[in-house]
């Protein structure tokens, strides 16, 4: 009985890791994880014929299909393969495929596995006729459109010899010098970042816009030719002539005679991989020829004639050099090792945060201690481990410091938390140019050209020492400043001009009053409506307003009733910044037809901005919310909206309205 209500929990968590992956690219555990768990439902269902459900995960593979793209059958089923993670698991299939063929030694074909997402072309006379996404293997996405903007696609066939009809399976792979570019666009844009190359390249191929799909740079490799009566022998074969007709197939497609060139192929790209120019996840061994693949046939969800080697998370042993102690805007304590350089998944990582004391005193890391990093594709490293055996005898403990780095001041401990906060919050350096940084920021006061480092020069040259200090900047004191041409400078001043025109309530926000957030600000604002009801507002009045509790409300009051805060609100009231709300705001509500309903923005707007939209759901009555849920009433849906999003919508039931459709109900158009 127990083994029965493991089965069904095993069940419901593959089907959970199932819709991580495919749907929203976004995996919670590793593949050798749920291998791990696949294969003990294998066997818990090899127990119990009786509890056979058509629909377990192990009868077939996840499904990648999003919502608002046409579904088409594939011609062959899109088979997963068969994972192993050691060389020893290698060679034993290469043993059990030997005893199947009856051969000495049965000739293989190996290739990089890339880690992208798999696509299904199908050419007719030499031309692409259609593009289809590996979906559930049986029936995928049709991306013709976005896939003819991948320039290393043949849309017409090159060379000759090609057959009438066929297909190709390969996989769509956004390059790491692509992959870095869109990131460091997004994190301009204040959007968030890919975790990897292959979310992003499964991400932009679901887009719905086909010229934002060719802005981002994908590319694509191949690797499997299926079509009837093709005449070749051997896979290797076939492959050369799929690269003379024009497509990227990989020079490291390598013919392999035996299990020693097999384990040297292993050796050999585990470490070569890492100057690739694309992320790739392991390996591929293929029997060569074609007969034995079709005499070898199929399991029920991959075949027999081919298998992948996974590569172990990418993971370094580097000398810690020392441990630092990052000051937050918010006083915040964080350690930060600062390693020897390792590359790892296509960058060099230097520092790695230790997060907090509690995290840092479990690793037990002493002075001189090797560390073991790991990134495994994503985008922050982290520490996993010391190597104690290595460890110099005597070395001390790194212990988590009692006093502010940068003030001297002596931390104290936030209740309840694992964190450690510098109280000196006026007086302290990093946290006053945190301030400074965060009050320029694009959802807060929007001046364009003042970034962390520029930020720390200002301050150090004791140009801007509070926030307001801004105001009194002038072109001549940039051009002294490390990376300032006259029309940067020029840029910069006319933004701080500029900023004078943002509303009260992004105003609050940018002032950094401690567990104030954004939405948070807006309702600050919009209850007191200046900032001198706002100043004189007691704790009680504080938290009659929505969602403030009694933590948030001494926040406020704590932050005006400091002097140095008080006189830079009037500093920056005197450089014209606005104080109050705008006569429409601060009149509330324009009428009461979103009342009751929880509205969800996703996506691209031409009409307004994201940030204007969220303003007029308020202002009919509505409340916005980040994510969705059983609770949303419907999905406010620009361009480009993420498939991950309306396949959660759709399941959800959740109801999608365009940007027409929106402005229609609340009476704009």
């Amino acid at each position: 009985m127990d083994e029965l209500k493991e089965l069904e929990r095993l069940r419901n968590e593959l089907h959970l890791h199932n819709h991580h992956y495919y749907v929203e690219n976004n995996p919670r555990i590793s593949d050798r994880e749920f291998d791990i768990l696949m294969r003990r439902l294998e066997e818990l269902e090899a127990r119990h014929p009786e509890a056979y459900d058509p629909n377990s995960p192990t009868q077939r593979p996840g499904s990648d299909i999003a919502k608002g793209f046409t579904q088409a059958a594939h011609i062959y089923p899109m088979l997963s393969l068969a994972n192993t993670y050691s060389i020893e698991e290698v060679d034993s299939w290469v043993q059990s495929v030997d005893k199947l063929t009856g051969a000495a030694h049965t000739a293989l074909c190996g290739e990089l596995k890339f880690d992208g997402t798999g696509i299904s072309l199908i050419y007719e006379h030499g031309r692409l006729v259609r593009a289809v996404t590996r979906g559930d293997g049986e029936k995928g996405d049709d991306v013709t459109t976005n896939v003819r903007t991948i320039r290393t696609i043949p849309l017409v066939l090159h060379g000759e010899g090609w057959p009438e009809f066929f297909e190709l399976r390969g996989e769509i792979v956004l390059p790491w010098e692509a992959f870095n570019r869109l990131n460091a666009q997004r994190e301009e844009a204040g959007e968030s970042l890919f975790a990897n190359p292959r979310n992003a390249a499964a991400g932009t191929l679901k887009l719905q816009n086909s010229a934002e799909v060719a802005r981002r740079g994908l590319d694509a490799y191949f690797y499997y030719l299926l079509g009837e009566d093709l005449p070749y022998t051997t896979h290797f074969e076939a492959m050369e002539a799929v690269r003379s007709w024009g497509f990227k197939v990989s020079d490291a497609m390598t013919l392999l005679h035996d299990i020693p060139e097999m384990d040297a192929y292993i050796r050999h790209w585990d470490e070569a991989r890492h100057a690739l120019p694309v992320a790739t996840d392991g390996l591929v061994f293929k029997v060569n020829n074609l007969a034995q693949q079709s005499e070898l046939g199929l399991r029920a969800k991959s075949p027999r004639w081919a298998v992948a080697y996974k590569f172990a998370a990418e993971r370094a042993l580097t000398p810690l050099r020392f441990v630092s102690f990052d000051v937050g805007r918010m006083g915040i304590i964080t350690p930060v090792a600062n390693l020897e350089p390792v590359l790892l998944s296509g960058t060099i990582v230097k520092r790695a945060s230790l997060h907090n004391e509690d995290i840092m005193n479990a690793l037990d890391i002493h002075e001189g201690d090797s560390l073991y990093v790991e990134k495994g594709g994503e985008i922050i490293p982290k520490i996993t481990g010391v190597d104690a055996a290595a460890r110099i005898p005597g070395a001390i403990k790194v212990k988590f410091v009692s006093h502010c780095p940068a003030c001297g001041t002596q931390l104290v401990r936030v209740e309840g938390e694992a964190a450690w906060v510098c109280p000196n919050k006026w007086g302290c350096p990093p946290q006053i140019v945190g301030r400074i940084e965060h009050f320029v920021g694009r959802r807060m006061m929007n001046i364009d050209g003042i970034g962390e480092e520029t930020a720390k020069a200002l301050y150090e040259a004791g140009y801007v020492r509070n926030f307001a200090d801004l105001y009194s900047l002038r072109a001549e004191q940039l051009l002294t400043i490390e990376g300032f041409a006259e029309k940067s400078a020029e840029r910069v001043i006319d933004g701080i001009r500029r900023s004078t025109e943002v509303p009260f309530d992004r105003v609050v926000y940018a002032l950094s009053i401690p567990f104030v957030g954004e939405t948070t600000a807006k309702k600050i604002a919009r209850y007191a409506c200046s900032i001198d009801r706002l100043m004189a507002m007691s704790r009680p009045e504080l938290e009659a307003i929505e969602d403030v509790g009694p933590r948030i409300a001494e926040s406020i009051a704590d932050y005006f009733a400091t002097p140095v805060n008080r006189e830079a609100v009037e500093r920056l009231r005197a450089a014209g910044v606005q104080m109050e709300m705008s006569g429409d705001a601060a009149a509330g509500s324009l009428s009461d037809s979103l009342a009751g309903k929880t509205i969800v923005i996703s996506g691209v707007f031409s009409k307004h901005s994201r940030d204007e939209y969220k303003q007029l759901i308020e202002r009919h009555g509505g409340k916005n919310a980040g994510s969705i849920s059983k609770k949303s009433s419907f999905v406010l849906a620009g361009e480009n909206m993420g498939p991950a999003k309306q396949e959660k919508a759709q399941s959800l039931g959740v109801p999608l309205m365009n940007e027409d459709e929106f402005l229609k109900l609340i009476g704009e158009q």
